[in-house]
């Protein structure tokens, strides 16, 4: 039997290319940075970060035509609403995260390669990090954060999830001969594995309950799933949880953080600090707020459990850190992020929570418009930290706190920058939009009865105070030199005769000193001032305007 033309059309269907646009231009970028990587010469390697940069550069404008529009493609003929990919106000909101942190890690890459490139004695032959592979891992991983948002049935999302994640193993162990590096990969890669595994289980436990695997559908089937499929609904919801919490670095699946973060290339830890979180918190918003709010009283008290785990874990952690650990500047960013994962988890657990008489749909709506707007705070702050932290790895390659000690008389427009980017993670004038950002999830879990979480956090609040504060201060002391060695005195040799009477012997004394700790002044590489310079800048005009970022708490976005 054949289908006649007119019921051909039907089954075909237009694709939405400018709804699409974002993650395909950066797909494509990385297809054509790979293919380019052949042909261009050693000396023009450089040219590949800049393409990558202007891809970036480009699917972020390509946004402009959707705003105020929602569109949805690859969607349902039975079902309108039933779409693969949509782009609302959500999928903008993160996409431009996702964007525009991916393009400030490509700025930090390319000093990286650059200085990979001379070496450290400027041998062009003792490369570490390839130039095409590079690019091409970093763009597919942010096709696939920028698709993530955008996913709206189960199937999407995973996939999504795996492209994001894949090259981003890669990337950590790229680093040809490091073996920090390549144990950094090999730990981040099997506790992700087995995290996917959980999380497949779990969709494979919600499809064989509900049979779909759309949001929406499955938001609508699971209030009206049969007696025997319940129990296995439930149990599907906890394990597809299970992998996004994994992403999110929520305890107790934060083990894998700070050695893959202190292991990868600076520029990469700066992107999974930022996109990579984003990646994990945005599939924890659709599956828990979309999907499964029929199961709130499941997943809304594990989240709020997890959230003050996680907060007082990484925060205690970031606590003990030792001001002369090498790499020490980077494991307390590693368990920043960990804390700050905790506050993101805040208003998502108190979507399941909502007050009194309260229309559930706008509750859940505004929770998840606190965690955008905290993300898209801690997303430009941290990644301006990251900035210095690599600036200052150039010349002091050990990294640890105490090399930080008298920056603003080195570098003193850089100390001012890192001080105010870690009083914005503190939460601390001038960093107001830290502060009015901590208080809108303060305010999400107060409004849901979440009380206890509320306390948890602002004892949280003060213990991040300390170590932030700490790391201030160091930028401001006087720099510490080595102390100098007694003078040496090297005595006269004996003569090969006596001198003559009334002849005089003149000794020759050695004086040697040790020089200052601080290294000299380099000239800051092009790419990373502007890296520092935008992400200071944002930082600025957000704490002078928060309402840029706050006003998504109020934001309609589904």
């Amino acid at each position: 039997m054949t289908l006649a033309a007119a019921d051909v059309v039907k089954l075909v269907q237009s694709v939405d290319w400018v709804a699409i646009a974002p993650p395909t231009i950066t797909a494509l970028a990385a297809l054509l940075v790979l293919v380019a990587d052949l042909f261009v010469p050693q000396r023009r390697k450089h040219l590949l970060g800049w393409a990558a940069a202007g891809a970036l550069a480009l699917a972020l404008l390509s946004l402009l035509p959707l705003l105020g529009d929602d569109r949805g493609t690859f969607c349902r003929r039975s079902a309108a609403d039933s779409c693969s990919y949509t782009a609302d106000q959500f999928t903008l909101v993160v996409q431009v995260l996702v964007l525009g942190g991916a393009l400030i890690a490509v700025l930090l890459s390319v000093t990286l390669l650059a200085d990979d490139a001379h070496g450290t004695t400027g041998d062009t032959g003792t490369r570490t990090l390839p130039d095409g592979e590079y690019w091409f891992l970093l763009l597919c991983s942010a096709a696939g954060a920028a698709l993530l948002p955008a996913a709206r049935d189960l199937t999407t999302l995973v996939v999504a999830l795996e492209v994001a994640s894949l090259p981003a193993f890669a990337l950590v162990g790229l680093k040809f001969g490091d073996r920090m590096s390549a144990e950094a990969a090999l730990k981040f890669f099997l506790s992700s594995v087995t995290a996917t595994a959980v999380t497949l289980m779990g969709v494979s436990f919600v499809y064989a309950a509900t049979g779909s695997m759309y949001l929406t559908e499955i938001a609508d089937a699971l209030t009206e799933v049969d007696g025997q499929f319940a129990t296995l609904a439930r149990v599907g919801v906890v394990l597809t949880l299970v992998g996004f919490a994994f992403k999110t670095a929520a305890v107790p699946f934060h083990f894998w953080v700070p050695d893959t973060y202190v292991g990868a290339p600076l520029p990469v830890t700066a992107y999974l600090s930022v996109i990579g979180k984003a990646v994990g918190f945005t599939g924890l918003v659709l599956v828990t707020v979309l999907a499964f709010p029929a199961h709130a009283d499941v997943w809304g008290p594990a989240l709020a459990v997890l959230a003050a785990l996680t907060m007082t874990v990484g925060n205690a952690a970031a606590l003990r850190q030792s001001a002369t650990r090498a790499r020490g500047a980077v494991r307390l960013l590693a368990w920043s992020s960990v804390g700050q994962a905790g506050y993101l988890l805040v208003p998502i657990a108190a979507a399941a929570y909502p007050a009194g008489g309260a229309d559930a749909t706008a509750h859940a709506e505004r929770a998840v418009g606190s965690t955008l707007a905290y993300a898209l705070m801690y997303a430009v702050v941290n990644l301006g930290a990251f900035a210095v932290v690599a600036l200052v790895a150039r010349t002091r390659p050990s990294n640890r706190l105490d090399d930080y000690r008298g920056l603003y008389a080195e570098r003193p427009l850089t100390a001012l920058a890192l001080a105010f980017l870690l009083l914005c993670l503190a939460g601390l004038p001038p960093g107001i939009v830290g502060l009015f950002a901590k208080v809108t999830v303060f305010s999400s879990a107060v409004e849901a009865g979440l009380g206890w979480l509320a306390v948890v956090m602002a004892v949280n609040v003060v213990i991040a105070l300390s170590y932030y504060l700490r790391w201030t201060a160091l930028l401001f002391r006087r720099p510490e030199e080595a102390p100098a060695p007694a003078a040496s005195v090297t005595p006269p040799a004996p003569p090969a005769a006596a001198p003559a009477p009334g002849a005089a012997v003149t000794a020759t004394t050695t004086v040697t000193t040790a020089p200052t700790s601080v290294p000299p002044v380099a000239a800051v590489p092009v790419p990373l001032a502007v890296a520092i310079v935008l992400t200071t800048a944002l930082g600025v005009v957000l704490s002078v305007a928060p309402q840029l970022v706050l006003r998504f708490a109020d934001t309609v976005l589904f």
